[in-house]
């Protein structure tokens, strides 16, 4: 880090934390105001901090696991779904779930009747400490609250197990680096499960990517924009109204990581390449305090809501990497506009656009090519697992597409088969750190803010090890 923004961060960073509460530093849900001003110190801190890598997780292959034990923390959206797919994978073992909703727990449980599986149902509020440090478990999925996943995961991997956290794996800068610590001092994994990275069109892409379709890749676009306002007000979907909560407290982009896991993948981030800096710029609320107040007009429930500000509209951030590239990512989840996972690659000899679709690509400098000539080069540059697993996900009814069968299928592989990971710890934490560097910058008139270097310098010699050519392992089976 350079003295300029040294200094930048301790004379203007750190006040600009203090106005931006918790969100920056705590686990738990976050806190505003003046309650984090005695913290901002330690901000400057950990954005500074010279880290000594204990062990290199990049690339890293823990011993293969003949069967994989499995708990499950968190029962609400993701748990079940989740459970579901991994309880058809060969070689697992669902061994316990756990909510602090006893009625979810059960529920999940009772879908696995006529199953192989006959796990433990635990619903104490301390209990997902209980499924940690149990000696029959391997693995611990995390699909509770977000702001949650870091404290749970870096619980699991201190009792010897891997986790697997949904996303974003950490809400602040600090938690970042306890997840990239203790997997590094454990030599357990900790993966985020980015499922978009196994989309089909962003797949093919990281394979057009390596092969050099898009010759040196200079840019890159993507964003995750749902109309999510109504899920956010509902009363029965997020468990304790989570999710508007976060909306209340926190300001950025919330959930970063569905739009740039893909393109970090392709432009080789922590293995060739890092995130260097960012600036975020938000819009006013035009819909959520508005929302709020009708509501709580007819319903007492949602009065305390109605007074509180919320994060604006759109966000975008923009991302410049070390080697000069660049990344501009969005994320808008309460206008009522079309769900987009906008997926946009610019390289010095082609260009790939994905939604809205159809998908294009273009060669050279010529416009986006045909459909047949698509067709061909879609037959050339699908990654093998997206031929051998995209058709059994599709009649599986996997959910987002297919790809969480892809993603949980492949995390089975890979511990079965003592193979790295194709996302690991690095990437949970540069991927989940644009949460609180995107708050930082917001609350501080859009002033560029560095991304850590997580990696402690190794990024520069780090190998790719997304395989989704499955040129190692790819046999484990799915439907047992």
């Amino acid at each position: 880090m350079n003295t300029r923004r040294r200094n930048f961060i301790r004379a203007t960073g750190l006040t600009g934390l203090g106005l931006a509460g918790g969100g920056l530093l705590h686990g738990g849900e976050p806190r505003a105001g003046d309650q984090d001003r005695e913290d901002t110190a330690r901000v400057g801190k950990q954005l500074e901090k010279a880290h000594v890598q204990r062990f290199n997780m990049s690339g890293y292959a823990a011993p293969p696991l003949e069967r994989v034990r499995i708990a499950i923390i968190g029962l609400g959206q993701r748990g079940p779904a989740h459970m579901a797919i991994m309880s058809q994978i060969e070689g697992t073992e669902i061994r316990a779930l756990c909510d602090i909703r006893p009625e979810n727990a059960d529920a999940a449980k009772r879908k696995l009747a006529g199953t192989a599986h006959n796990p433990d149902v635990l619903t104490g509020p301390e209990d997902w400490k209980r499924v940690c440090e149990r000696d029959d478990i391997d693995l611990v999925m995390i699909t509770t609250p977000w702001y949650m996943h870091a404290a749970m995961a870096v619980y699991a991997m201190e009792q010897g197990k891997h986790a697997a956290s949904e996303v974003p794996a950490a809400g602040t800068i600090e938690e970042c680096w306890q997840l990239v610590e203790t997997a590094e001092r454990t030599r357990k994994h900790c993966m985020m499960m980015e499922n978009n990275s196994y989309l089909p069109f962003q797949a093919m892409t990281l394979n057009m990517a390596r092969q050099g379709f898009f010759g040196e890749v200079v840019h890159a676009d993507c964003a995750y924009n749902a109309s999510k306002l109504q899920n956010n007000f509902s009363r029965n979907l997020y468990w304790d109204m989570w999710w508007l909560r976060q909306y209340a407290s926190r300001r950025g982009n919330i959930y970063p990581t569905h739009g740039l896991g893909p393109v970090s993948q392709i432009m080789n981030i922590n293995r060739g390449d890092r995130f260097d800096f960012l600036v975020s710029v938000e819009s006013a609320d035009f819909m959520m305090r508005a929302k709020a107040q009708e509501l709580a007009a007819a319903d007492e429930f949602f009065k305390p809501f109605a007074t509180k500000t919320y994060r604006g509209n759109m966000n975008v951030t923009t991302i410049r990497t070390s080697r000069g590239r660049t990344i501009m990512l969005q994320h808008d989840a309460t206008s009522p506009s079309p769900h987009s996972l906008y997926h946009g690659i610019y390289g010095t000899k082609g260009a790939a656009l994905y939604d809205p679709p159809p998908p294009r690509l273009s060669v050279g400098n010529q416009a986006w090519v045909s459909p047949e000539e698509f067709q061909s080069l879609q037959e050339k540059y699908t990654p093998e697992i997206i031929r051998r697993m995209g058709e059994l996900a599709r009649r599986m009814k996997a959910g987002h597409g297919g790809t969480d069968l892809l993603e949980d299928w492949r995390l089975i592989d890979c511990l079965r088969n003592g193979l790295p990971l194709d996302q690991d710890v690095y990437d949970a934490a540069a991927w989940s750190a644009i949460v609180p560097l995107s708050e930082w910058s917001v609350l501080n008139r859009s002033n560029p803010i560095d991304v850590p270097d997580f990696t402690a310098g190794a990024w520069r010699t780090n190998r790719p090890n997304m395989d989704i050519n499955l040129e190692r392992g790819g046999n484990t089976k799915v439907g047992v």
